[in-house]
C-alpha cells in the first residue's frame, strides 16, 4: 500500500493543512475532513479534493485532511504534493487559474530598494505580503526550506505565483543550487516570474547555465517576456569573480551579497559594525556599477533594531548600494526612508535633468551645467533620483511646471 503525508511544520498552522493519503485497490474515495472552516467552506474543500484526485486518476484512496483555513491554492498544492509523493511518476500539474492581478510585468531599471524574503513553504507569510509595499517579494526555495520539503515548497510557490496578489511588487524566486535549481526553474518560470535569484554564485558559468535553462523553458512554453537575474555573492571566490558574474548576461539586472555565508567562508563572524565585509561590499558595488547593474546590499537580521537598520542602510547608500534585503515587513518603511533622496540630492538632480533636456532641445551632443560637462551616467543617475523623489512623495510629478 502506498502512503504519503504532507503539511505544516512547527506550531504555525494558519491558512495551511495536513494531508495523509493511502492508496487502495477498491473502496472509492474515503475522505476524512476536519476543518476550522467546515461550516462555510467544507463543501468547497471536498469539491476541490475530488476534482483534483480525479485529475490525477486516483479512484480509490483513504485521505485524511486536517485543515486550518487553507486557501484553495494552498490546499491544491498540498494535495498535488502528497499525490506525487505516493506516485512519483506522475508528471502533470494541477494548476489554479491565473488571477488577473498576477499578470503585471517588471522592468530592467525599476526600483529595488527592498526585497522581502518569504519562506517558500509557509503560505501564511504570502497572503498579505504585498500590502506592505516592498519593491520586490522573494519566494524562497533555498535556505528557508528544509531539504525534505523542497517538493512541497515548489508546488506552493508555483501556485502562489498564479494566484496571490503581490500588489505590483516584483515577483522574485530564489532557486536552489544546481542540480535542484534546474527543477525549480522548470516549475516557476512559466508562471510570470519576473526575476530569479541565483544563490552562492561564484562564476559566470553558473549564470550561463541558469540563462540557458530559462531560454529553453521560455521557448517550450511560448514565453516572450524578459526574465531577469540577480546573482547572490556569498563567498570569497564570488567576490573576486563579481564583475564577470555581473556582466555574464544581459538579463542580469542586479548583484547582491549574502554576508552570513561570506563571513563563514573567510573564517570570521558577522558583526554589527561590518568591518569584516567592507572589502566585499565595496568590491560588489564597484563590479555592479562597472557592469551597469544595480548593487543591492544584504539583509539586516535584527528585526527589533529599527535605528540600527537605519544606520546600516544609510551606510549602504553612502557605499553606492541602491537597495537592501528584508526579513520582516517592519523593515520596509525604514529602508525606503533611508534610501529616499535628500533635498540637496533632489535639487542637484533637477538641475542636471533640466540641463540634459535643454541640450536635447537644441540638438546638442554635450550636456553642461555652468562650466562643468555632465557625463551620460551622471544624467541617468539624476533621472533616477528624480523618479525616486516623485515615488517617495518628495517631489511633485509636475515639478517642471511649478518652477
Amino acid at each position: 500500500m502506498k502512503k504519503a503525508t504532507v503539511g505544516t511544520l512547527g506550531e504555525e498552522k494558519r491558512v495551511d493543512c495536513n494531508i495523509h493519503l493511502e492508496l487502495k485497490n477498491t473502496g472509492g474515495i474515503n475522505l476524512d475532513l476536519s476543518s476550522k472552516v467546515e461550516v462555510m467552506y467544507g463543501n468547497s474543500i471536498r469539491e476541490i479534493v475530488h476534482r483534483e484526485l480525479s485529475f490525477f486518476g486516483i479512484e480509490n484512496t483513504k485521505i485524511v485532511i486536517e485543515d486550518y483555513g487553507a486557501y484553495p491554492f494552498v490546499l491544491q498544492a498540498r494535495l498535488e504534493t502528497v499525490v506525487k509523493r505516493a506516485l512519483p511518476d506522475i508528471g502533470k500539474e494541477f494548476l489554479p487559474e491565473f488571477s488577473e492581478k498576477c499578470l503585471y510585468k517588471s522592468s530592467r531599471d525599476r526600483f529595488r530598494r527592498t526585497r522581502l524574503y518569504l519562506p517558500g513553504n509557509s503560505p501564511n507569510f504570502m497572503i498579505n505580503a504585498g500590502l506592505h509595499k516592498p519593491d520586490g517579494i522573494i519566494l524562497d526555495l533555498e535556505d528557508s526550506v528544509a531539504p525534505f520539503e523542497k517538493d512541497a515548497a515548489r508546488a506552493l510557490v508555483r501556485n502562489a505565483l498564479r494566484v496571490v496578489n503581490f500588489h505590483n511588487a516584483e515577483r522574485m524566486v530564489r532557486i536552489n543550487q544546481f542540480p535542484m535549481g534546474l527543477l525549480d526553474l522548470e516549475c516557476v518560470i512559466p508562471h510570470n516570474t519576473h526575476l530569479i535569484l541565483i544563490p552562492k554564485c561564484e562564476s559566470k558559468e553558473t549564470v550561463h547555465k541558469v540563462d540557458e535553462k530559462i531560454k529553453e523553458i521560455k521557448k517550450k512554453n511560448n514565453i516572450e517576456q524578459e526574465i531577469f537575474l540577480m546573482p547572490i555573492i556569498e563567498s570569497a571566490l564570488g567576490v573576486i569573480s563579481a564583475y564577470e558574474i555581473a556582466s555574464a548576461s544581459p538579463n542580469v539586472v542586479a548583484l547582491t551579497i549574502g554576508l552570513e555565508d561570506y563571513t563563514a567562508d573567510i573564517g570570521t563572524h558577522r558583526t554589527k559594525e561590518g568591518r569584516e565585509s567592507f572589502l566585499a561590499r565595496g568590491s560588489l558595488v564597484n563590479a555592479a556599477r562597472a557592469a551597469g547593474v544595480q548593487p543591492i546590499d544584504t539583509v539586516f537580521t535584527d528585526v527589533d533594531d529599527a535605528e540600527g537598520l537605519r544606520e546600516v542602510t544609510l551606510e549602504a547608500k553612502s557605499l553606492g548600494f541602491v537597495g537592501k534585503g528584508c526579513i520582516h515587513p517592519r523593515q520596509i518603511e525604514v529602508i525606503h526612508e533611508a534610501f529616499a533622496p535628500t533635498e540637496e540630492e533632489i535639487e542637484k538632480a533637477k538641475k542636471i535633468v533640466r540641463a540634459f533636456e535643454e541640450a536635447k532641445l537644441h540638438n546638442l551632443s554635450v550636456v553642461s551645467l555652468g562650466s562643468k560637462m555632465i557625463d551620460p551616467p551622471v544624467v541617468k543617475r539624476s533621472e533616477q533620483t528624480v523618479k525616486l523623489a516623485i515615488k517617495t512623495g518628495n517631489l511633485d510629478e509636475n515639478w517642471r511646471d511649478n518652477e
